[in-house]
């Protein structure tokens, strides 16, 4: 929106009371309207695509984490690892991008002190890792309906957090969102809970609700930490720190998850454990390596939306997308498909178009703030010189 006041200051710059100007001063008034225009479009596109990337990306990453267990896989720390690892795949993308989204800034221009931001990439990374964990042990022994309603918690908790980090106003419209959606994981908990719960015992049941739950307050947390860094500690909304927060984080946290690896001696087992998985070896290596490719697309899509909106919407359409991963397992693994998980989708739409429209609201409101009249209004002021 800089760019757009800048331009309001060369029309006003632009008016003199000679009408061999009036050409121009036209000119600059089509333009003054078109350019606001344009960047609106992008800026939706942009968040079509990053909303696909955040959807899918954790369907298939959820499913093919599912059929990692299902299929002789046990180790909780491998299946951490894989969440965070694939991170380099990303400097292709950046490469190859760069030049594109040189210009998209958003900030005050002032530069950030090393310290700080490795202090920052730190403690995120951190987070991430004990987080990743957290939500492999959830996912080993609960079915994926329960797991799907504890992770939509996090929309809950990124709210609260988001209340107190940064600010964000609890609409009526964003109320109804939050209730929808969570209502909506909810309803997938009493679909097939009994029947899937039976293979772990009670113990492992409580211990995997419990961390599901932590690991689900600690995602609400990294995601409004990471808006407020945007704003105060990096300053400045570019791709290129959009990408280094998704870099050094996955950094940071692939090296945890590594150590972990390693210091829980979970590591000797990987061989036995690729010989007896039940699809063959070339399977067990596929599955990790698209887990972890498919987890890198959610996380550019959910750094990405809260770059371009907040963490908030990040978080709904993370919310979103967890109805789906039981849609994709009756596909994959042939489950039964019920009128729960249709409702479940219809909510989850309704949720999601509750908290679009709140965005929509939001947008009119800052054109008017940041005083981009209409054309008319500017025809009239030009009649009255």
């Amino acid at each position: 929106m800089k760019g757009d006041q800048e331009l309001q200051v060369i029309v006003q710059q632009g008016k003199e009371p000679n009408s061999t100007f009036q050409d121009e001063r036209n000119s600059v008034s089509s333009s003054q309207t078109q350019v606001p225009n344009s960047n609106t479009y992008k800026r939706w596109i942009r968040v079509i695509v990053y909303t696909f990337f955040v959807i899918s990306g954790q369907a298939v990453a959820t499913i093919l984490g599912r059929l990692y267990y299902d299929n002789g896989g046990n180790s909780k720390w491998l299946a951490t690892v894989v969440q965070l690892v694939g991170f380099p795949v990303l400097l292709p993308y950046y490469l190859l991008t760069i030049k594109t989204h040189a210009t998209t800034t958003q900030g005050d221009g002032k530069t950030t002190s090393p310290r700080n931001r490795v202090l920052v990439y730190v403690v995120l990374g951190l987070l991430v890792g004990a987080d990743s964990y957290l939500y492999s042990i959830g996912l080993l022994y609960l079915p994926v309906s329960t797991y799907s309603l504890i992770c939509a918690s996090q929309l809950a908790f990124n709210a609260f957090f988001s209340y107190f980090l940064n600010s964000q106003k609890l609409t009526p419209a964003i109320l109804n969102s939050l209730l929808l959606l969570t209502l909506s994981s909810t309803l997938l908990a009493f679909n097939n809970e009994e029947s899937s719960s039976q293979k772990v015992t009670k113990g492992e049941y409580v211990k995997s609700f419990i961390c599901t739950i932590a690991a689900s307050a600690g995602f609400g947390l990294v995601l409004s930490l990471q808006q407020l860094a945007f704003r105060k500690v990096l300053k400045k909304q570019t791709f290129t720190e959009v990408i280094n927060m998704i870099f050094y984080v996955s950094l940071v946290a692939s090296c945890v998850s590594l150590v972990g690896l390693f210091a829980s001696s979970e590591w000797k087992t990987l061989s036995s454990e690729m010989e007896n998985y039940k699809l063959g070896k070339v399977s067990y290596v596929m599955n990790l390596v698209w887990t972890a490719i498919t987890w890198q697309v959610f996380s550019i899509g959910g750094t990405g939306l809260i770059f371009e909106l907040s963490s908030l919407f990040s978080n709904s359409i993370s919310v979103l997308g967890l109805p789906v991963v039981p849609i994709l397992a009756v596909i994959i693994f042939h489950d039964k498909m019920n009128g729960l998980k249709v409702i479940s989708m219809i909510l989850a739409i309704w949720g999601f178009t509750s908290y679009v429209y709140q965005h929509y609201l939001d947008d009119k409101n800052l054109k008017k703030t940041q005083g981009i009249d209409p054309p008319e209004a500017e025809g009239s002021s030009g009649q009255s010189k």
